[in-house]
Formats: structure tokens, C-alpha cells, sequence
């Protein structure tokens, strides 16, 4: 299978991203969740339009719509250590868990796994 050219142009967080969202659909395929495409350089248009349309910096990188015995649903920020949450992104994991949403940051795809895995276990 020939790859696609812009592979190249992926860091390791795009990668993480993308393990945990093929993990969340083939392990739990009934789940309704949303990757937040926030991440990534954008032109000034983009930027503007963004902010125009109100995205809010700082979202999660993974927001899942399930509840269970705790929690509303959950919030998973991925970071590629040594990047750490920004404010913002603390300031959005803060204000969820508030709001009865388990939020978490993960640095690696088995802390992920984990996480997702344990939520899940504590099902209604």
C-alpha cells in the first residue's frame, strides 16, 4: 500500500490521537465521541474564521458522550511528554470535571487505554 505524502508532515501526537481514536472505535464501536480538531498551525484566515465561528481554545482532544455510575461523560487531553496542558486546556479539564465529567490528561497511548478502559468498567 503506498503511503500518503503527507505522513511525513505527522509528529507524535498526531499518532497518539490517532491510536486512541481507532481504539475507542473498535473497542467500543457504540460509543458517540468526538476528536476536537484544534491542534496545528493554521493560516491568519483560518485562525480568524476559527475564532469567528467560536471555537474555544483549550477544548479536549477527546471528548467522550457516554455516562457511567460517576460521570456524565469524559475529557482526555493527549500530550507527548515533555508538552504539558496549556491554561486554557487546564482551565477546560477544570471547569468539565466541575461539571461531573471525569477529565484527564493521558501522555501515552497505554495511559489512555487504561483510562478509557476503567471509565468504562464503572458502566451504570
Amino acid at each position: 500500500m503506498k503511503r500518503n505524502p503527507f505522513e511525513k508532515f505527522l509528529g507524535k501526537e498526531d499518532h497518539l490521537h490517532r491510536q486512541v481514536i481507532q481504539y475507542l472505535t473498535i473497542q467500543y464501536p457504540g460509543v458517540l465521541f468526538h476528536h476536537s480538531p484544534m491542534e496545528g498551525k493554521r493560516s491568519r484566515f483560518e485562525q480568524f474564521k476559527m475564532k469567528w465561528l467560536g471555537a474555544k481554545s483549550g477544548f479536549p482532544d477527546i471528548f467522550i458522550f457516554a455516562a457511567n455510575s460517576y460521570y456524565n461523560g469524559m475529557a482526555i487531553e493527549l500530550k507527548v511528554k515533555p508538552n504539558k496542558p496549556t491554561e486554557n486546556q487546564n482551565a477546560w479539564l477544570a471547569a468539565l470535571f466541575n461539571r461531573r465529567y471525569q477529565s484527564v490528561v493521558c501522555y501515552c497511548f497505554d495511559d489512555a487505554k487504561n483510562v478509557i478502559d476503567n471509565y468504562f468498567k464503572q458502566q451504570t
